[in-house]
C-alpha cells in the first residue's frame, strides 16, 4: 500500500539520512490544494482558537484560589495560599492576587493580573468532564474527543469542526480555498482533539517542519516518493511539495523577532508559543492551533506560594502573557483556551501533594469577552458534604459548554450536535463567556 493512501495513518514521515522530523497530518488532495493556495497576499484575517493543554491534572484549587471559602484553609494547612490580605500596608507577596474578593491567583500567575484589569481574562472554576474516572488517559481522551465515557470515538472534537465547516476535505469547493495550514499542532505527533479525516499539520517545530537535504540520496527518496504517489498528487516531481514548505519557510523562527518589549521565556512551551503568533502574524490562514505542556501531576512536594506548581505556573503564564502582547490587536480575533484533564484532592496528602480529583479550572483569553473582570461557574463548595465522592471539588459546568460557546460564538460553528455528539446541553448552560 503506498504511504499516501493508508487511510488510518494519514500523515507522512520522512527520516534518515539528512532529512529532519517532517509530520503532516495531510491528505494528497490536501497537497495539492496547499500547492495552489500560496497566495498569501490575499488570505483574510480572520479568527484563530488557541488551545493549551496542560497535561497531568492541574490543581485548579491552587491556580484559581477560593481564599473566600474558609474550608480551603482548612483542608490545606500547608499547601493553601494564603489570603491576598495587606501586610505593612503592601500586598501580601505569598498571597493569593485578589480579583473578585472571594477568588484570586496563584501568586506565581502575577502575569494574568493586566490581562485581566484589561478584561482579557475569564477564569472558569468548578468546570471539567463528568465522568467519574481519574485515569489521566482516559480522561485526556474523554476531553479531547469531546465526548466522555464513549471510548470509541476516533476523532477529535477540534477535527470534526474543520471537517463539519464546510472544508474541502468534506465538501466540494474550488482548488485553493482551503488554507494550507488551518490547523497546526505544536507537537511532535497529532493530538487526540485533532485526530480525524480534516487535514491537520503537526510539529514540534517550523524549522523542523522543513525539508533539509545535501542533495544526493536523500534528495532522489523525496522525488521518487511523490513520482509513484497517488494520481491525486501534481503531476511531475515533488517540487510542489516544496513549494508548500516555502509558506513557512518564509516565517522562520531564527529571522522571527516578537513585538517591541515582548519576551517569550525560553521554556519549550513558551517557544511553542512563539511560532503559534509567528503562524498567526505570518497569514498562512491559521483557525485552530494547540500545544500541551505537562507537569501538572503533583502528588509529592507539591508546595503552596513557592515550588514545584508555582515554577509550573510561571512559566505558564509568562509565555501566554508574551503571545497575547505579541499579538496586540490580533487578539480581538484570537481566543485562547487552557484546560486540563481534571483537578485535584481537596485534602491534601501525606507526601506534600494532592492527588487525583475531579473538577478544574480553565482559562479563556480574548478580546471579544463579554464580561469584564468575571470569574465564570457556580462555586459549589467546599465543605464536607459539598463534596464530589467526600473528596473532590463538585463539577457545576461540564467542559462541552465552554467548549462548543467559544466553538459557536468565536468560531462560527453552526453543527454542534455533529461536533459534540450526545452533548444534550449547548446554549442552555453556555456561560456567557463571549
Amino acid at each position: 500500500m503506498s504511504l499516501f493512501n493508508n487511510p488510518v495513518n494519514r500523515r507522512v514521515f520522512l527520516k534518515g539520512g539528512a532529512l529532519s522530523l517532517v509530520t503532516l497530518g495531510l491528505s494528497p488532495s490536501f497537497l495539492r490544494r496547499t500547492a495552489l493556495a500560496m497566495d498569501l497576499p490575499r488570505a483574510a484575517r480572520g479568527k484563530t482558537l488557541i488551545v493549551l493543554f496542560q497535561r497531568g491534572a492541574a490543581d485548579a484549587l491552587n491556580v484559581l484560589v477560593p481564599f473566600g471559602d474558609r474550608n480551603y484553609y482548612a483542608a490545606r494547612p500547608q499547601l493553601a495560599i494564603a489570603t491576598p490580605a495587606r501586610v505593612g500596608g503592601s500586598a501580601n507577596a505569598a498571597g493569593a492576587i485578589d480579583l473578585d474578593g472571594f477568588f484570586g491567583l496563584h501568586p506565581s500567575l502575577a502575569s494574568f493580573k493586566p490581562l485581566w484589569d484589561r478584561g482579557l481574562l475569564a477564569p472558569i472554576h468548578a468546570v471539567g468532564s463528568p465522568s467519574a474516572t481519574r485515569s489521566h488517559f482516559d480522561a485526556q481522551d474523554y476531553m479531547e474527543t469531546g465526548t466522555p465515557d464513549r471510548k470509541g470515538t476516533v476523532d477529535g472534537w477540534l477535527n470534526r469542526y474543520l471537517a463539519v465547516e464546510g472544508t474541502c476535505e468534506a465538501s466540494t469547493c474550488a482548488p485553493g480555498a482551503s488554507a494550507p495550514f488551518r490547523a497546526v499542532a505544536m507537537t511532535a505527533q497529532t493530538p487526540r482533539i485533532l485526530e480525524g479525516a480534516s487535514p491537520v499539520v503537526a510539529m514540534n517545530s517550523i524549522d523542523e517542519f522543513s525539508i533539509r537535504t545535501n542533495g544526493g540520496a536523500a534528495q532522489r527518496r523525496i522525488e521518487a516518493l511523490y513520482r509513484t504517489g497517488s494520481a491525486d498528487l501534481v503531476h511531475g516531481s515533488g517540487s510542489d511539495m516544496f513549494e508548500a514548505l516555502k509558506v513557512l519557510r518564509a516565517a522562520n523562527p531564527q529571522q522571527y523577532r516578537p513585538a517591541a518589549g515582548v519576551a517569550y521565556p525560553r521554556s519549550p512551551f513558551g517557544q511553542r508559543l512563539l511560532q503559534i503568533a509567528q503562524l498567526i502574524k505570518s497569514g498562512v490562514g491559521l483557525e485552530v492551533a494547540f500545544a500541551d505542556v505537562g507537569g501538572w501531576d503533583t502528588h509529592v512536594n507539591q508546595g503552596g506560594a513557592q515550588g514545584q506548581l508555582a515554577t509550573r505556573l510561571g512559566d505558564f503564564s509568562l509565555s501566554i502573557a508574551a503571545l497575547v502582547a505579541d499579538l496586540g490587536d490580533r487578539m480581538d480575533d484570537v481566543v485562547i483556551l487552557t484546560c486540563s484533564e481534571f483537578g485535584r484532592t481537596v485534602r491534601q496528602n501525606g507526601t506534600g501533594g494532592t492527588d487525583h480529583g475531579h473538577a478544574g479550572a480553565m482559562f479563556v483569553i480574548g478580546g471579544s469577552l463579554r464580561s469584564a473582570k468575571t470569574v465564570y461557574g457556580r462555586w459549589p463548595g467546599l465543605a464536607p458534604e459539598q463534596l464530589y465522592e467526600g473528596r473532590d471539588l463538585a463539577l457545576t459546568t461540564d467542559f462541552r459548554a465552554v467548549f462548543s460557546e467559544i466553538a459557536s460564538k468565536h468560531l462560527g460553528a453552526a453543527q454542534l450536535p455533529t461536533i459534540f455528539p450526545g452533548y444534550g446541553g449547548f446554549e442552555k448552560d453556555w456561560l456567557g463567556v463571549l
